[in-house]
Formats: structure tokens, sequence, C-alpha cells
């Protein structure tokens, strides 16, 4: 019963004292939501049971059979979507609601099933041959589709994650995949345009009113993706640092600015810890450039920075966070 209804209806003579306090008492015991809690479980149920599937399969594939198991992928692959998409809600620009509870899982396990079964083709027969940038471009492609049309967070961080793998590949000559040999620049480009990419994509969804709720997890992995890159540029291309390190700045000003309009702490803890590395980074190096080399003294100039720059990087968190705080409050 609604508080003020039976406040109401005891001041009216309606409900006695002891009725009212029974009311209250009933009031007070919450209910305790499992929502979470159970949409967990059903995540980890699927990811458990994909993992589960393969190691099954690992161990008793002499006895299976390479074409059986592929037979069996395909099957539970098409069986999950031909699921979702009878029982799938019309498709919209906004965000959509799944169906039913177990949806988003069946999806899920449709989705992880098909780069399954894309990556043992690939492995076990070979299907792509020496192009193995289809055996990341097909996937990616099914995932980005899966994501818009059943409007599905879980499968845009797939999807995203396949794009990257693919842009890696297809930039990076194949000496490079064969040899291990991952200091080349071509991919700290290429981290720098792909995260370009998603940020543009982000804004994108925002300003065409398309699927706008996956701004954040466009630009969740964007803000990562360049600040990462920009630091291995930094940390790559030591003749020019100040450069890559005056580029850090810019991207921390610009998220900066974005954390403040959205009044996310998230974002502004982003910026000062990727900005806190790069500024370490260039503090060394200045150093180690003024005084030649490393002795005793500097060390303790150091120490000295480390320490109280740590200090002033917790302080400056508990200063933004209040300043998001008071501006939610205007």
């Amino acid at each position: 019963m609604d508080p003020a209804l039976s406040e109401k209806l005891h001041a009216g003579g309606l409900i006695s004292d002891g009725s009212l306090q029974r009311i209250r008492a009933l009031e007070d015991r919450r209910l305790f939501s499992l929502y979470w809690e159970l949409k967990t479980l059903l995540y980890l149920g699927v990811v458990l049971l994909s993992g589960g599937l393969g190691i099954l399969v690992y161990k008793n594939i002499d006895t299976i059979g390479h074409q059986a198991v592929l037979i069996f992928i395909a099957l539970v692959c098409a069986g999950s979507f031909a699921w979702c998409l009878r029982h799938a809600a019309p498709f919209s620009r906004a965000i959509v609601a799944p169906p039913n509870a177990i949806f988003d899982y069946i999806l899920l396990l449709a989705c992880l099933t098909f780069i399954t079964f894309i990556g043992y083709l690939q492995f076990q027969y070979h299907f792509f041959g020496e192009a193995y940038g289809l055996a990341t471009f097909i996937p990616m492609v099914v995932l980005f589709a899966c994501a818009y049309y059943f409007d599905h967070l879980g499968i845009l961080s797939l999807a995203i994650t396949n794009l990257a793998a693919w842009m890696g590949i297809v930039v990076t000559p194949l000496r490079i995949l064969r040899d291990n040999d991952f200091d080349s620049g071509r991919l700290i480009y290429t981290g720098l345009g792909l995260g370009l990419i998603l940020v543009l994509a982000g804004l994108a969804s925002v300003g065409r009113n398309f699927k706008k709720h996956f701004e954040f997890t466009y630009t969740h992995f964007g803000i990562h993706i360049l600040f990462i890159a920009g630091l291995a540029g930094l940390f790559q291309f030591h003749n020019v640092y100040l450069a890559w390190f005056a580029g850090l700045l810019g991207l921390a000003f610009y998220f900066y600015r974005e954390g403040l309009r959205r009044s996310s702490f998230y974002f502004l803890v982003l910026v000062v810890i990727y900005t806190y590395i790069a500024a370490s980074y260039a503090f060394v190096r200045l150093v180690s450039h003024l005084f030649g080399r490393i002795d005793q003294d500097e060390l303790y100039v150091m120490l000295f920075y480390f320490i109280f720059s740590a200090i002033g990087v917790v302080r400056l968190l508990i200063i933004l966070n209040r300043k998001i705080k008071s501006h939610d409050r205007v």
C-alpha cells in the first residue's frame, strides 16, 4: 500500500494503530532485486557453454572428427539465428527492448558460435588461404549487422573487436605477423586511425539519431585505443617525443571537455590517468636529456616527482569529482 494512502486512512479512522504499524513493518521489508545477478549468470552460462564445447571437442577430436564438429557448430549457430529472427522485434533507429528474457543470450550464443565456426574453418582447412583478413572481415560484417538489427551492445563490442583485428591484419605486412615483429610504426598509426573512426562513429550515431545509445560504446573503445596508440608512439619515436606528447595533450583536452559536458567522471579519470603516464614519460626523458645520464641526484628528483605527482593526481580526481557533482546540482 502507498505510505501516503495508509496515513490518510489512519487519519480518517479507517485503519487502527496496530494495522498502521503492521503496514509500516511490511513496507520496511524491501524486496531485493536479482535482476543483475540473473543476467550475469545467463551471460556466464553462455560463455561456459561455448568454452565447455570447445574443451570437449579438443579432448575428443580424434574420435569425433573435424567435419562432425563443424556441422554441429553450424547447426547450433543456424538454429540460434533462426530463433532470434523469429522472435526479434521490428527494426528501429532508436533503442529496442528485447522481446523476452533469454533473447540476448541466444543471440550472443549465435554470434559466438559463428565466430568459432569461421575460425575453425580457417584454422583446420585454410578455407580462405593466405587471405587472413577475410577470416575477420566476414565475422565483423555479420556482427555489426546483428548489433544494429537486433540492437545489442554486447554484439557491438564484439564487432568493434573484430574491426580492430581486421585493420591490424590488413594494414600489417604478412612478414611482420610471421616474425612477431610489432615494433613497426604502421600499427601505431593504424591504432590512431581506428580510434578516430570509432569516436567519429559515436558522434555520427548521435548526429544522425541512428542508434545513438551506441555512442558510448564507440567512444569508450575509441578513447582507449587513441591514448594507447598515442602512448606507443610517444615511447617508440624518441626523437620527436615532444610532438607526440603535444598530440596527447590535445586529445586529453578534447576528452576533458567531453567529460565535463557529459558529467562523466569515467572519462575524466581516463584522461587524467593517460595524461599522467605521458607526462611522467616526458619528464623522465627531459631529465635524462638535461643531465646526460641518471645519477643519484637525478634519481632523487624522479622519486620526489612520482611521490608528489601521485598525490597531485589523487587530489585532482577529488576536485573533478566535486566539480561534476556541483555541475549536476546546477
